[in-house]
């Protein structure tokens, strides 16, 4: 009973088999349909190759969600050098509730205004990649994903001992600040504290020695990511008077980095740029000096770096190997079928049914013989 019942079940599994063989005696293959099989196993393996290549790439997502941390504070990263003495020049950041913050965290280098050679072909390729950011919004998907593997973003140091007179000032360094809009400003004189807010010592200062010409090296928010590159990274102004005043108006989009090789909390910006020259006389009202002001958003920006799962590569490549099959074989049916059409086929009888005229003969000579035999 066991062995029926096993033979019935081999039955039914035989009669699900949804790939039947067919004897090799039955099998004809010719020269054209083994060229069509070289061309489809050739471009299965093509596409396969590069489909690998697209399972293996990652890309960006990108998702905006509002930002619910308002007790943090929030770090500025300043790499600023002004042409100007470093005693006539001070910098310190005064935010929306009008708290001034206090600068310890900022060094004052002086320094060369003037780049090396080899620091001024770093700015040219700075500013040429910046342009392309600009152009190419993609290529910041780029950035992202090679975070820590880039080169430095950072000005190198002088290759050569600079003859000049130390004529300028590099203010470095970071600050805290709370998460509110503000001002981060270098103008003449050191800041000091003053109950309806703060004043600098310009009073001192001649206004011949004004020089706000400045380049910033660097200039992000939030957490430091190597390989990253800001809007302002590698800018450089010239005055061309005395008294001028630049403004940079920075909005701040808190960012959550997520890669395969990172995970910061950081800061993206956009800025607008505008300078004028004071003139009082002119109606042109206001201090000579580089001021920052910067605002918050509200909402916040996770970016995420994905890759292609298993399982899709695999139905993908299933696809690309069962799709190219059918359709060569079907393309292949198809051609041969034009062929044998254009060919006159037809006319030689390949296609045309079998002559039944012999063997109406042999019916029709037989019938007078049996009637012959009947009558004798």
């Amino acid at each position: 009973m066991r062995r029926l019942s096993r033979k019935k079940a081999l039955n039914l599994v035989k009669e699900l088999d949804a790939f039947p063989k067919v004897p090799e005696s039955y099998v004809e293959t010719t020269a054209s349909g083994g060229t069509v099989s070289l061309i489809a196993f050739t471009a299965m393996a093509l596409l396969a190759f590069f489909e690998f290549f697209v399972y293996r790439d990652t890309w960006m997502k990108y998702e905006y969600e509002v930002d619910k941390d308002f007790s943090s504070k929030l770090r500025i990263n300043i790499d600023i050098t002004v042409a100007m003495r470093c005693q006539f020049v001070g910098a310190d950041v005064l935010d929306l509730a009008e708290t001034m913050v206090a600068s310890d965290g900022l060094q004052y280098e002086p320094v060369v205004f003037d780049l090396s050679p080899q620091q001024r072909l770093w700015q040219r390729t700075l500013l040429l990649i910046q342009n392309r950011l600009r152009e190419e919004h993609s290529l910041q998907d780029v950035l992202f994903k090679n975070v820590m593997k880039g080169a430095p973003t950072a000005l190198p140091p002088r290759e050569d001992s600079p003859n000049q007179p130390l004529n300028a000032c590099r203010i470095h360094g970071h600050l805290y600040v709370n998460k509110v809009a503000g001002n981060f400003h270098i103008t003449v004189g050191k800041a000091i504290p003053h109950p309806r807010g703060h004043a600098h010592l310009a009073a001192l200062v001649s206004h011949e020695t004004y020089n706000f010409s400045h380049r910033i090296d660097h200039l992000s928010f939030g957490e430091e990511i190597p390989g990253i590159l800001n809007p302002l990274d590698g800018t450089e102004k010239v005055c061309t008077d005395h008294n001028q005043m630049f403004q940079y108006f920075i909005t701040i989009v808190p960012t959550k980095l997520q890669t395969y090789k990172v995970s910061a909390d950081t800061h993206q910006y956009s800025v607008t740029e505008r300078e004028r020259v004071i003139n009082h006389a002119a109606g042109s009202h206001g201090v000579s000096g580089i001021f920052m002001k910067y605002d918050i958003s509200s909402l916040m920006v996770k970016v995420t770096e994905q890759h292609m799962p298993l399982w899709q590569f695999l139905v993908r490549l299933c696809g690309i190997i069962g799709g190219i099959f059918s359709t060569t074989g079907m393309i292949h049916g198809l051609v041969g079928f034009f062929v044998d059409v254009i060919c006159c086929r037809f006319r030689l009888g390949v296609y045309k049914p079998k002559d039944t005229s012999l063997l109406d003969g042999h019916i029709n000579s037989r019938t007078p013989l049996l009637t012959e035999n009947g009558s004798h």
